[in-house]
């Protein structure tokens, strides 16, 4: 079945591609059902989406991406504008699916492996809900950490592509399948543990709470997927995004004489956004989410070389002081 698959990737290069994109629109679509609803405790099946107003939508109307243009952002049924950003969590789903088929449906010998993009499918749908939650709640569901830890782990088992490990001629498969999913157990334990060494050295040092236990978490679930490597670039690629992200916020709201989003609103007596400083709670979730995307999409294969280059210096370095 693979090899009639890779067949048809090359006779129609753009079917799947297309198709997948589809694909992530759809479930960008259920994504901004499960940001909405999961963290005010609803289910994410009933009742079906319905406007502001109560009424019911429409399929027609529930087209991803499309149906916000045909209706120029505003409800059939009431006319009540509604935000871009359903519209964008859904096009960046599509967007993040596109990129783990057109990344990652390939191992390194070139070999077809769309599984590994599938997996990546499961990551990085977890991500964008974790990220828009987070942004709106400072908070991460454990179906989304915890949940994510186990099912990276259950498809490293069953996908040994997902940490590049292929079955050697002769070997018997299971050995591989065994090894991927070492990979994510150890990827996972890494994650959470070091995250929680520098939330609790944070918290002594400062003597306040710096990250919360969900980001620990969601570091141990990029790690299920993405190995000690990823993890510990999502640390400390995350604390490279933030540092922009914060710089960037902090530049925009200057320019439009604004206070900050992304401080607790609680964090003032007036109930409004506090000013970013140091005093200031900003959401780290996001900032891991993408770091552990960008790791999984385009750097997993130079953060492998970086390692082994470390490795390879440190024993020529042992070696040459004996």
């Amino acid at each position: 079945m693979l090899s009639e698959f890779a067949e048809v990737n090359a006779a129609f290069p753009w079917f799947f591609p297309g198709l997948v994109f589809v694909l992530g629109t759809m479930v960008g679509s259920f994504l901004n059902v499960c940001i909405y609803r999961i963290p005010a405790e609803k289910s994410v099946v009933t009742p079906r989406s319905h406007c502001a107003c109560g009424k019911p939508i429409a399929w027609f109307d529930n087209i991803p991406v499309l149906s916000w243009f045909f209706l120029r952002g505003k409800a059939r049924c009431c006319g009540r504008p509604y935000s871009f950003r359903y519209v964008f969590v859904e096009a960046l789903t599509g967007g993040l699916f596109l990129a783990c088929w057109l990344l990652r449906a390939r191992d390194v010998t070139g070999a077809f492996q769309p599984a590994v993009a599938a997996c990546g499918f499961v990551l990085v749908s977890a991500l964008v809900a974790a990220t828009f939650i987070d942004l709106d709640h400072f908070i991460i569901p454990d179906r989304f950490t915890i949940g994510l830890g186990f099912v990276g782990v259950a498809l490293s088992l069953a996908v040994p592509a997902l940490h590049h490990e292929a079955v050697a001629p002769g070997a018997a498969p299971a050995l591989a399948h065994a090894r991927s999913g070492l990979d994510a157990a150890v990827g996972l334990l890494v994650g959470a543990g070091l995250v929680a060494w520098i939330a609790g050295t944070a918290e002594a040092v400062l003597k306040k709470e710096a990250m919360g236990f969900g980001d620990v978490k969601l570091v141990g679930a990029i790690g299920a997927f993405t190995g000690w490597q990823g993890a510990v670039f999502s640390v400390f690629g995350g604390a490279v995004v933030g540092t922009v992200w914060v710089a960037l916020d902090k530049l925009w709201r200057i320019t439009a004489g604004k206070k900050s989003a992304l401080a607790l609103p609680t964090e003032t007596a007036d109930g409004q956004p506090a000013e970013l400083g140091m005093g200031a709670q900003v959401p780290f979730g996001p900032m891991l989410a993408i770091a552990g995307a960008l790791h999984f999409l385009w750097l997993d294969g130079w953060m492998a070389e970086y390692v082994q280059h470390t490795r390879e210096t440190v024993m020529f370095l042992v070696g040459g002081a004996r």
